[in-house]
């Protein structure tokens, strides 16, 4: 039933309280989900040595990457970019430490990322229009008019272009490395900096 999804209508109001009874008696119950209740590893064309796409199977209409609920019930399949070739930049804006840094994170600027969310919205498309799913009825809401034929690419690139967000385990925003452009070297020192060190996930240079 749709009302099983995360969800806001009437209906989830009611059920919202009966749940936070059941989670505080049990723990257990509707409350103890991530959302994201399962997950794919995909490749976005054949010949790939690895998969390039994520795709994450939520329980209720959501945007702003799971943070924000939208009105009804449904559920959805977002694509993600595993490893986008897009690079940008973070510079500093003033030598004050205080003032916050000029960051461009420069989304989609390589063709190969675009091309690939491309790919993950039909293969996730797909997933949907399978029996199970197309059982409960549900319409899509965001790109229903998005062909599998390529027939109106470029609309779904703007699309695209208007609505992808980042998402979780960015890195390489202070690359380790030996070579000139990396931000911190081995030690995780700041190259050019003396006493200031790096030390979480942006110093990964891939993940």
């Amino acid at each position: 039933r749709a009302s099983e999804l995360f969800g806001i209508s009437l209906g989830s109001a009611f059920r919202l309280i009966g749940e936070s009874l059941r989670y505080r008696r049990e723990r257990s119950g509707m409350l103890t989900s991530n959302l994201a209740e399962a997950g794919a590893f995909v490749r976005s064309r054949a010949g790939l040595a690895e998969p390039d796409l994520q795709l994450s199977f939520v329980v209720g209409l959501v945007d702003d990457e799971t943070r924000r609920l939208r009105l009804g019930h449904g559920y959805a399949c977002h694509a993600s970019v595993l490893r986008p070739r897009s690079r940008g930049a973070v510079r500093l804006a003033s030598p004050d430490p205080r003032k916050a840094p000029l960051i461009d994170p420069h989304y989609l600027s390589d063709p190969q990322d675009m091309d690939a969310l491309l790919d993950g919205l039909r293969i996730a498309r797909r997933i949907l229009a399978q029996a199970p799913l197309a059982a409960f009825g549900g319409q899509d809401l965001r790109l229903s008019q998005l062909r599998d034929d390529g027939g109106n690419d470029e609309a779904a690139r703007a699309w695209i272009r208007a609505h992808a967000q980042s998402a979780c385990q960015p890195v390489g925003t202070c690359r380790m490395g030996m070579d000139p452009l990396a931000v911190v070297d081995p030690q995780l020192r700041v190259r050019g900096i003396e006493g200031l060190r790096v030390v979480d996930a942006s110093i990964m240079p891939t993940l």
